[in-house]
C-alpha cells in the first residue's frame, strides 16, 4: 500500500510505501529525536491521512510539545507537518 505524503512546504506529491514507514524514527526539523512511529490515522471516507502517532523517547519532554497526546502518551503529529521521509521521518516543530 502506498500513501501520498504532502509536506507543507512542497507542492509535488511523493509516494511513500507504508511498509517503509513502519518503525521509523521521527525527528524534528531542529534535530530533536521525538520517538518512533507507532501508527497513522486516516479518514476512512476520503482516504486522506490525518496524524502520525508517535511513541515519544523517554528523553523527549512530550508534555512541552505543541502536539496533542493520547491516553497512552503518544503524540498526534498532523501529516501536514511532515517535511521528509528518508532515514527518519522529519517533521516541522
Amino acid at each position: 500500500m502506498a500513501f501520498k505524503v504532502v509536506p507543507a512546504n512542497v507542492t509535488r506529491m511523493t509516494d511513500v510505501l507504508a511498509e517503509n514507514l513502519s518503525g521509523k524514527s521521527v525527528m524534528g526539523s531542529d534535530g530533536t529525536e521525538l520517538g518512533m512511529l507507532y501508527n497513522i490515522t486516516m479518514n476512512l471516507k476520503t482516504g486522506s491521512l490525518n496524524d502520525l502517532l508517535v511513541s515519544p523517547n523517554e528523553e523527549f519532554p512530550a508534555g512541552d510539545s505543541r502536539f496533542e497526546q493520547d491516553d497512552q502518551g503518544r503524540l498526534h503529529v498532523p501529516v501536514s507537518h511532515v517535511q521528509a521521509v528518508k532515514d527518519y521521518i522529519v517533521i516541522d516543530r
